[in-house]
């Protein structure tokens, strides 16, 4: 399952993770602390957005070439260019020297801190896991021009799997980073598998933008998310030359984050 419904809201599940990392962490502080009324919550919020700052400029500074043209991208963390462990170095660090300092708190503190992280990291752990065990599903579709198509078809190079719909802003503004990847990239192939919509719209919307599309698939009963478990769009799957899936990231597609996204491929070899 890559998102969970809250009511309309689908959240990817790594973000539920980590929010429900938290809330066991600052549980965790306030139960240690409760006899002398000292609770660190405060302390873990800081230290929260301590490691996702951090983790975004790590990001930067490894993917900055693919910001070049557009500098004012840096700002748009919906792309979801995070690295995790700079960000959870720094936010250990920070914390224990916190706790050095204040022996009051230093128990509350460090006790939240090794249940939020070691929680976060076997659920990490386990996601990636249960990802890695999902294969190309047995679906078939139509192409834009109706023909019938089979997603197991494309097994025997490396696949990326575009869920996307015209009415979708983000999807619309990754449109162009994912056209730029299917010409300078011809080793893989790239499926734009819309949710929902008919022949007419679609095929109406990629004249307008003269992308240039190839692989332009029709799920009109949203078969696909479903099957996935993602209700949310955009969402893009990787998948190896073998059909077994290797990475996914939901929302909005950037430059880098796709070039991040595309290392799975290169692990995997």
């Amino acid at each position: 399952m890559l998102t969970i419904n809250i009511g309309p809201l689908a959240l990817s599940t790594s973000h539920v993770l980590l929010l429900l990392s938290f809330l066991l962490a600052t549980l965790t502080g306030w139960y240690v602390g409760r006899g002398s009324t000292i609770n660190p919550e405060k302390q873990l919020f800081r230290l929260l957005l301590i490691a996702v700052l951090f983790a975004r400029v790590a990001f930067l500074a490894v993917y900055f070439e693919h910001y070049r043209e557009q500098p004012l991208q840096v700002l748009n963390i919906l792309d979801g260019g995070f690295i995790a462990w700079p960000g959870v170095v720094t936010a250990l660090l920070l914390g224990t020297w916190q706790a050095w300092r204040a022996p009051t708190i230093r128990k509350p503190l460090v006790s939240a801190l090794v249940v939020g992280v070691l929680s976060w990291s076997l659920g990490s752990l386990t996601l990636h896991r249960l990802e890695q065990g999902t294969r190309l599903p047995p679906l078939s579709f139509t192409d834009s021009k109706g023909a019938p198509v089979e997603l197991e078809d494309y097994v025997g190079k490396p696949l990326v799997v575009n869920l996307w719909a015209t009415w979708c802003p983000p999807c619309r503004r990754e449109m162009p980073v994912l056209a730029e990847a299917q010409r300078n990239h011809p080793e893989l192939t790239i499926l734009f598998v819309n949710q929902g919509e008919g022949q007419a719209v679609i095929n109406r919307y990629l004249e307008a933008e003269s992308l240039g599309l190839d692989n332009v698939l029709l799920d009109t009963g949203g078969r696909l998310g479903q099957h996935v478990g993602s209700m949310a769009l955009p969402s893009s799957l990787f998948y190896d030359a073998e059909g077994r899936q290797v990475g996914s990231h939901i929302g909005e597609l950037s430059r880098a984050s796709l070039a991040r996204a595309l290392e799975a491929f290169n692990k995997d070899e």
